[in-house]
C-alpha cells in the first residue's frame, strides 16, 4: 500500500511497534498527525565535551553516570543534589527548590545535563541543569551545537521519543504534502513552501529557520481563518435577503418619545450606523460593543422598535432568565401604555398557547432566553434578532436564531451586543463577519465605580463600612463563587491543542494561563448559604439580607429582586447570577468575596452592578491575594490589580488578553477551544492584517471558493475553521 499521511503510525517505515503504540497515546495515529506534531519550543544544544573540557563561567554540556544524589532541606532554598561521573571525572551537580528531583534521577542513570558552569572546590558544577535521561542505545556524544525542538508530551511519552519518531519519517513525509497557497501569492509573501516550513521546523539549522517556518504556518492559519470569515460573510450579502427596515423621521421622533432620558452622542452615533444597515434589504450582522452602563440596551430597544413598526416581529436573547426578566421589566416600562404586544419565552415560562401567539404573529418583541432556540418555536415575521452578552453565545447559536424566517431566503438582520469589550484584533476573527459599532462613556450623571483589593484579614474593616453604608440607606451586593458548601466552582483557565495537517486536531492539552472549564471541589469557598448566616449573626446583623441564586424559581427570584429594588432588602448574598441585567439604582456597594476565582471580565461586569443611580459606587475585592504590579506577581494579582487601576472595559480587555492569551476570549466567544494552533495573535498581529488583506482580495475574486485549483484549500479551511465559525453552509 502506498504511503500518504493518512497511513496508520505503525506501518510507518522506521517506527517500531513500540514506539507507534506511544504515539498513539498521544493521539498521534497516523503520518500526517506526527508531523502535524510541532514543536513547543526550541532550544539550543551546545556541542558535547567530556567533563574534564568543562570551561567554568560558560554554558556547557556533558554527559556521564550518576553515581550519588542526596536532598538538602536548608531554607529559603531546599536543593537536590547528584554527583555525575565521566572517565573518572567528577561534575557536581545542583537544582534549587526541586527536591521532587530525587523520583527522577537516581544512582545508575547516565544523563545528558547542560547549563551554566562553575568552579566549585576543587572541580566543577552546573547549577539547575536541564537533563536528558540516556537509553544504552543512545546516540554518540555530538561535537557540534544544534537546534533541538521539544515537543508537547506526556510523563509516559517523552519530547525525545517524539523527537525521534519524527525525525525518521520526515524525508518520506515532505514529499506527501501538497501546496495550497498559489506560488504567485507565496513568492510575494515571501513565504516557504509548505514542505519546507514542515522541514525547517522539525530540522531547524538555526534559529531564523523555526522563526521562518513558524511564519508560513501560522500565515495558513490566519489566511484560512480570514477566508472563511469572508465566506460567510459573502453568502449572507449575497443570497439571502432581510427585511428593510426604515427610520422615517416620524418613526424616529415616536421612538425617542418612549425613552425618558436623551441618548447620549455614542448612542446616536451607534444607531447611526445602525440604521441604514437596517433600511438596507441586505442583512445586517452587527456586534455593538460598549463598557457595563454604556446604555446598549437602549439602542437594541431602538431597532426592535423599527421591526415591530414595520409590522415585523423581533427577538431579543438573553443568556440567564434573570437578565430575560430585567430586560422584560425595564422594556415593558419604556412601552407602558402603547400597542407593543410584550412576551417572555424562556423554560419556565413556555406553553403552547405562547408557542401559537408567537407563530401567529400575534406578539411583536419577544424576549427570552435559550428556549428562543427551540424547534418549536416560529416566527410569522420575524425581522430582527438581538443577541445580548454575545461572550456567552457562540456562533451555532447565532445561526440557529437567524433560521427562525419564514423561509430559505429569507434571514433576519442580527445585532449582537457585548459589555465584555473584545481587542480589535479578536474583532477582527472570530467576529470578522461581522460589523462593529462602539458605545463609549457612561450616561450623564453616572459616576465611575471606586475599586479597592484588600486581603481577607480586612474582612471585618469591609463589612464595618458596609454597615455604615447600609445604615445611610444605601445597598450592597455580596458576590461568592458557590451557593452552598457542597458546590463545584468553575474556576478560570483553558488549554490550547496542537494542529494536524490532515485530520482532526490532537487532543494534547498544554494548559496556558487560564482554565474555565476545570471545576474544584469548593470545602474552603465562600458559599451563599454560609455567608447569610454568618453576616446575619455578625457584621451586618439586624440588617435586611436575602440570598440569590440561580437554584431558587422563578417566582422566588422575582419576589426577592422586586424586594431589592423596593428597598426591603439592604443587601443581597449572590452569586454571579447577578453578573449581567441587575439594575438598582440605590445599590452603591459590592463586595466580591474570593475575587481570585473570578475572571477579569466577570469581575468587571459585577462591578457594573453598582454606581448606576447618582451616588458612585464602590467595589472591593476580598482575596487572599493583595493586587500588584511587581513582576513577580501571580495572574490572578495581576488581574486585581488591572481592575483597581481602571474602570475603562476596553483597556481591561486588551490587559486581560496580555495576561491569558487569546484561548480564552475564543472559549468564551465560540463556546468551544480556540480553532488556532499555530498562530498566536498577540503575537501575530501584523501577519493577521496581512493575511486578512489577503483573504478578502481572494474572496472578492472567488465569493465561493469553488474553483477547481482552490478545492485543497477549501478543504483544509473547513477541516480548521468549519465548526468552528458554522461554515456547514459553505460548500
Amino acid at each position: 500500500m502506498p504511503l500518504s499521511l493518512a497511513t496508520p503510525i505503525a506501518e510507518v517505515p522506521g517506527i517500531t511497534e513500540r514506539v507507534a503504540a506511544q504515539l498513539r497515546e498521544l493521539g498521534l495515529v497516523n503520518l500526517g498527525r506526527l508531523l502535524a506534531h510541532l514543536p513547543l519550543r526550541h532550544e539550543k544544544i551546545e556541542a558535547e565535551t567530556s567533563v574534564a573540557e568543562l570551561l567554568p563561567d560558560r554554558i556547557g554540556c556533558a554527559r556521564g553516570e550518576i553515581t550519588a544524589t542526596r536532598v538538602v532541606m536548608k531554607k529559603p532554598r531546599p536543593r537536590f543534589e547528584a554527583v555525575l561521573i565521566d572517565e573518572g571525572q567528577r561534575l557536581d551537580l545542583v537544582w534549587f527548590n526541586q527536591t521532587y528531583l530525587r523520583d527522577k534521577v537516581r544512582p545508575g542513570l547516565r544523563l545528558r545535563v547542560q547549563g551554566p558552569v562553575k568552579r566549585f572546590g576543587p572541580g566543577v558544577q552546573m547549577s539547575n541543569p536541564k537533563f536528558d535521561v540516556l537509553a544504552e542505545d543512545a546516540d554518540p556524544p555530538s561535537t557540534q551545537a544544534r537546534i533541538r525542538p521539544v515537543y508537547p508530551a506526556s510523563e509516559r511519552v517523552k519530547s525525545l521519543v517524539i523527537e525521534k519518531a519524527i525525525d525518521k519519517v520526515l524525508d518520506l513525509a515532505l514529499p506527501l504534502l501538497e501546496e495550497h497557497l498559489p506560488e504567485p501569492l507565496r513568492v510575494a509573501r515571501e513565504m516557504p513552501t509548505l514542505a519546507d516550513a514542515y522541514r525547517l521546523i522539525h530540522r531547524p539549522q538555526n534559529e531564523g529557520d523555526a522563526e521562518h517556518a513558524l511564519r508560513r504556518l501560522a500565515y495558513d492559519e490566519l489566511l484560512m481563518l480570514q477566508i472563511a470569515v469572508h465566506l460567510k460573510r459573502s453568502r449572507l450579502r449575497l443570497e439571502l435577503q432581510a427585511p428593510a427596515l426604515a427610520a422615517t423621521p416620524e418613526i424616529d421622533r415616536r421612538i425617542r418619545d418612549r425613552f425618558p432620558f436623551e441618548l447620549t452622542a455614542s448612542q446616536n452615533e451607534a444607531l447611526a450606523e445602525i440604521t441604514p444597515d437596517l433600511a438596507s434589504r441586505t442583512p445586517s450582522n452587527r456586534l455593538i460593543q460598549g463598557d457595563v452602563g454604556s446604555g446598549k440596551t437602549a439602542v437594541a430597544l431602538y431597532a426592535m422598535l423599527l421591526a415591530v413598526g414595520a409590522g415585523h416581529q423581533a427577538a431579543l436573547m438573553a443568556p440567564t432568565e434573570l437578565l430575560a426578566e430585567q430586560h422584560l421589566d425595564s422594556i415593558e416600562g419604556i412601552l407602558k401604555g402603547s400597542r407593543v404586544r410584550i412576551a417572555l419565552l424562556t423554560g419556565s415560562t413556555q406553553n403552547e398557547q405562547l408557542l401559537a401567539d408567537i407563530a401567529a404573529g400575534k406578539v411583536d418583541l419577544i424576549i427570552g432566553t435559550h428556549a428562543l432556540l427551540a424547534e418549536q418555536v416560529r416566527f410569522k415575521s420575524l425581522a430582527l434578532a438581538v443577541i445580548d452578552e454575545q461572550h456567552r453565545f457562540g456562533v451555532h447559536q447565532r445561526a440557529t436564531l437567524r433560521e427562525k424566517a419564514s423561509d430559505e431566503k429569507s434571514t433576519p438582520h442580527v445585532l449582537v451586543m457585548t459589555a465584555t469589550p473584545i481587542p480589535r484584533t479578536l474583532a477582527l476573527t472570530v467576529f470578522g463577519d461581522l460589523d462593529v459599532s462602539v458605545i463609549r462613556g457612561l450616561p450623564p450623571g453616572r459616576k465611575p465605580t471606586k475599586t479597592r483589593a484588600v486581603t481577607t484579614d480586612l474582612r471585618p474593616e469591609v463589612y464595618d463600612f458596609v454597615r455604615e453604608r447600609l445604615e445611610k440607606g444605601e445597598q450592597a451586593f455580596v458576590v461568592v463563587p458557590a451557593i452552598d458548601s457542597m458546590s463545584e466552582v468553575p474556576m478560570s483557565d483553558v488549554g490550547s491543542g496542537m494542529s494536524d495537517v490532515e485530520g482532526k486536531p490532537s487532543e494534547i492539552r498544554h494548559p496556558k494561563s487560564d482554565t474555565s472549564d476545570i471545576r474544584h471541589p469548593t470545602s474552603d469557598i465562600k458559599s451563599v448559604r454560609d455567608l447569610v448566616r454568618e453576616l446575619s449573626a455578625g457584621p451586618l446583623a439586624g440588617l435586611s439580607i436575602a440570598p440569590l441564586h440561580g437554584r431558587m424559581n422563578h417566582d422566588e427570584r422575582q419576589r426577592t429582586m422586586e424586594q431589592f429594588r423596593s428597598g426591603t432588602i439592604q443587601c443581597l448574598v449572590a452569586t454571579t447570577i447577578v453578573e449581567v441585567g441587575v439594575d438598582v439604582p440605590n445599590a452603591t456597594i459590592i463586595v466580591i468575596e474570593q475575587a481570585e476565582r473570578f475572571g477579569l471580565a466577570q469581575l468587571h461586569q459585577l462591578r457594573g452592578r453598582v454606581g448606576r443611580g447618582k451616588k458612585s459606587g464602590v467595589c472591593v475585592l476580598v482575596s487572599d491575594l493583595a493586587a500588584s504590579k511587581a513582576a513577580e506577581a501571580t495572574d490572578a494579582q495581576r488581574r486585581l490589580q488591572l481592575l483597581v487601576d481602571t474602570t475603562d472595559g476596553f483597556r481591561l480587555a486588551e490587559g486581560d488578553w496580555e495576561l491569558r492569551g487569546s484561548g480564552d476570549f475564543f472559549k468564551a466567544a465560540q463556546s468551544g477551544r480556540t480553532p488556532l494552533k499555530v498562530a498566536d495573535l498577540f503575537r501575530d498581529r501584523t501577519l493577521l492584517d496581512l493575511a486578512r488583506r489577503d483573504a478578502m482580495e481572494w474572496v472578492m475574486r472567488s465569493p465561493r471558493l469553488d474553483r477547481p485549483e482552490e478545492a485543497l484549500l477549501h478543504r483544509r479551511m473547513m477541516k480548521a475553521f468549519g465548526t468552528t465559525l458554522g461554515l456547514v453552509v459553505v460548500g
